[in-house]
C-alpha cells in the first residue's frame, strides 16, 4: 500500500506505513514477525508484496475516482483555453474585415483620423492592406476575400514578403508623406530590419577598413622630414607609427633621436646626402616635409630647391619615357598664402605640392590627434595648380561659404575643386585619367592616411580662406593672450592665481600661458606673413576704444543724472 497509494501515503506518514496497517490485511508473516520482536528484510518484501497483490477496495475506488477527476478537469480546462483562443482570432479577423469594408465603402470623412491613420498604419505594415484594397475594388461584394488573405499571411502562405513589401511598395510615398514615414518607422517588425542592416553595413565597413589598411601597408613612403626641431620630432613618430620610412635633417645633430624612433638622420651641412638615396641602395625620397619657422621657411626652401629640381631630374631620367614625377612636398606653417607663393615660385612644376596646418602640436596634441583640425590645401598635382578663385567662386554658387560647409570631407570637395595649367590656361578637376596623376594623388592620398588614421578632422580648404579664419582665430588668441601676458597693475606684477579666482580667470590665465609657452618668432610670423592680421589688430584697437567710450559716457550720464537730483531736491526745499 505504501508503494501503491500515494493518497494512502501521504495518511499515515512514510515512517509508521507498515506499523499503520490495518490487521486484516497485514500478512500472516509481517505480524508474527512484529510480534516476535524483529522484522527481516525476506519478510518484509514478502508481506509487502502481498499488500500490493491484494489492496482493499476502498484504496482502489479511491484512486480510480482521483484519476478520473483529475483527467476529466484537464480536458475541461483545454477546451476552455482552445474555445477561448479561437473566439479572440475570430473576433480580430471579424473586426479587421469590418474595418476595411466600411473604408472602401463610405469616404474618408467618415471615419475619425485617429481610426483612418490606424487604418492607414495597417496598410503599410500588412499585406492584408493591399490584397483588401485590390479585392474591394474587383468585387465589393466579396467580404471573405481580405480574411482569406489576412489567414493565409498568418499561415505563412502570403505570395508577398512582408519585409519586401515594407521596402519596395511605399518607398516613394515614404519620401513625400511624413505621416507614412512615421508610420512605417514605427510598425512592429521595423527595428530588427534595421539592426540587421546595420549588422550589413558593420560587416561591409569592416571589410573596406582592412582591405584600405593593407592597401596603405602595401606601399610604404619614404618621408624626409627638414628640421628636426620639437615639431619635427612630434610628427615624424607619427609616421614611423604608421610604417613609413623617416629620413630627417637639421641645423642640430640629432642622431640619437632619430634612431631611437628608427628614422635615418642626415645633417643639414650636407643636403646632397638627404636626397642621394638611390645610389645607397635606399628607396628615394616620395614626400618632403618642411618643418622649419615661418621666418627662416623661404631661405630653407632656396637653399634645398636646387636639390629638389636635381632630385626630380634624376627621377625623370631613371623613368622610361621621362614622366615621373617629382617628390610631394608639404609644409606645415600657421600661414598658408606665403608659402604657398614661395614653393610655387622657387619649386619646379613637377613637384606636388600640399599646404597643411595641423592646429595642434605637441602639448595640445600629446594625448592624441583625435578629433583634432587639419587643414590641408592640393596646391599643385602633376603640374596642375589649385586656382583659388574658381573653386571659391564654385563653392559659393554650390554651396554657402559658411565654416561648417568648409569642413566637409575631401571627398565631398573632389567635384569643386578647378586646377589650371598655367602653360595652356586649360581648367581640369581633380580627377583626371592619365597614369602620372593617378600615381600623383595616390601619394597625396597615402601622406593625407597618416592624419586621417590618428583621427584628425580633415578640413579641405583654400589657402585664402584659411589666412581669413586664422586672422579672426589664432591670431587674435595669440594676440589677447600676448596683451594679457606683459599686464602689470602698476607695480610690475603681471596676472596672478589669486584665492579666489573665478572660472572665467581661470581660463584667461591658461589662455596666457598656452600663448606665452611659444616663442615670440612664431607670434611675429603670424603678424608678418598673414595679410589679414593688421586688419585684426586695427579692429582689436577700434572696439578697445569704443568700449572704454562706452565706459565714459555712462560715467558721464550718471554724473549727470546725479546733479539733476541734486537741483530737484534743492527746488523742493526752497517751495
Amino acid at each position: 500500500i505504501y508503494f501503491w497509494n500515494p493518497l494512502y501515503r501521504l495518511a499515515i506518514g512514510p515512517s509508521d506505513c507498515c506499523t499503520k496497517l490495518p490487521p486484516n490485511i497485514m500478512s500472516p508473516q509481517l505480524h508474527s514477525s512484529r510480534t516476535a520482536g524483529g522484522v527481516t528484510q525476506q519478510s518484509l518484501s514478502k508481506s509487502l508484496s502481498t499488500c500490493r497483490r491484494s489492496p482493499s477496495p476502498c484504496h482502489l475506488w479511491l484512486t480510480t475516482t482521483t484519476t478520473a477527476l483529475v483527467i476529466f478537469l484537464s480536458l475541461i480546462e483545454t477546451t476552455c483555453a482552445f474555445s477561448t483562443v479561437a473566439a479572440i482570432r475570430s473576433h480580430s479577423d471579424i473586426r479587421r474585415r469590418r474595418d476595411w469594408i466600411i473604408m472602401n465603402r463610405n469616404s474618408e470623412s467618415a471615419m475619425s483620423p485617429k481610426r483612418q491613420k490606424m487604418l492607414h498604419h495597417q496598410s503599410l505594415v500588412s499585406p492584408l492592406a493591399s490584397s483588401s484594397a485590390s479585392s474591394s475594388d474587383e468585387n465589393p461584394e466579396d467580404d471573405t476575400s481580405p480574411l482569406l488573405h489576412y489567414q493565409q499571411h498568418r499561415n505563412g502562405n502570403s505570395n508577398g514578403n512582408h519585409a519586401a513589401f515594407i521596402r519596395g511598395g511605399h518607398q516613394e510615398k515614404q519620401q513625400n508623406d511624413p505621416d507614412e514615414l512615421n508610420a512605417v518607422t514605427n510598425s512592429a517588425g521595423r527595428l530588427e530590419e534595421l539592426k540587421q542592416q546595420e549588422t550589413l553595413l558593420a560587416a561591409q565597413l569592416a571589410a573596406v577598413r582592412r582591405e584600405k589598411l593593407a592597401t596603405l601597408q602595401s606601399r610604404p613612403l619614404t618621408i624626409g622630414v627638414v628640421g628636426f626641431g620639437r615639431f619635427g620630432q612630434f610628427i615624424a613618430k607619427a609616421f614611423r607609427k604608421h610604417g613609413h620610412n623617416v629620413v630627417v635633417t637639421s641645423r642640430s645633430d640629432y642622431t640619437d633621436m632619430a634612431q631611437s624612433m628608427g628614422a635615418t638622420y642626415v645633417p643639414l651641412s650636407n643636403p646632397q646626402a638627404f636626397f642621394d638615396r638611390a645610389g645607397r641602395g635606399q628607396p628615394a625620397l616620395d614626400v618632403i616635409v618642411f618643418c622649419v619657422s615661418i621666418l627662416s621657411f623661404e631661405e630653407t626652401v632656396e637653399t634645398m630647391a636646387p636639390y629638389i629640381e636635381k632630385y626630380t631630374l634624376q627621377q625623370q631620367e631613371q623613368q622610361v619615357g621621362g614622366d615621373a614625377q617629382g617628390p610631394l612636398v608639404v609644409d606645415v606653417l600657421s600661414v598658408k598664402e606665403h608659402p604657398r607663393k614661395v614653393l610655387l615660385e622657387r619649386l619646379p612644376s613637377q613637384v606636388d605640392l600640399l599646404l597643411t596646418h595641423p592646429m595642434f602640436g605637441p602639448d595640445s596634441g600629446k594625448n592624441g590627434w583625435h578629433g583634432l583640425n587639419f587643414v590641408y590645401e592640393k596646391t599643385r598635382i602633376n603640374g596642375l595648380v589649385l586656382e583659388q578663385e574658381l573653386t571659391e567662386a564654385t563653392k559659393s554658387v554650390k554651396q554657402e561659404s559658411t565654416f561648417a560647409n568648409e569642413t566637409h570631407h575631401s571627398s565631398h570637395h573632389h567635384h569643386m575643386e578647378r586646377f589650371v595649367d598655367h602653360q595652356t590656361g586649360q581648367v581640369h578637376s581633380v580627377h583626371e585619367n592619365s597614369e602620372a596623376h593617378v600615381e600623383a594623388v595616390d601619394r597625396m592620398e597615402r601622406f593625407l592616411s597618416i592624419w586621417e588614421e590618428e583621427g584628425c578632422h580633415m578640413v579641405p580648404m583654400s589657402c585664402r580662406a584659411h589666412d581669413a579664419y586664422a586672422a579672426n582665430s589664432q591670431f587674435i588668441t595669440h594676440l589677447m593672450g600676448r596683451i594679457l601676458g606683459v599686464q602689470n597693475d602698476g607695480n610690475g606684477s603681471r596676472l596672478q592665481r589669486t584665492p579666489i579666482d573665478t572660472s572665467g580667470f581661470q581660463s584667461v590665465l591658461k589662455l596666457v600661458e598656452s600663448t606665452t609657452a611659444d616663442s615670440f618668432e612664431l607670434f611675429y610670423g603670424l603678424y608678418k606673413f598673414n595679410t589679414h592680421s593688421a586688419d585684426t589688430i586695427v579692429n582689436l584697437q577700434s572696439a578697445l576704444k569704443d568700449v572704454v567710450q562706452r565706459l565714459h559716457e555712462k560715467e558721464q550720464q550718471e554724473e549727470l543724472e546725479k546733479q539733476q537730483r541734486k537741483l530737484e531736491k534743492h527746488k523742493q526745499q526752497a517751495k
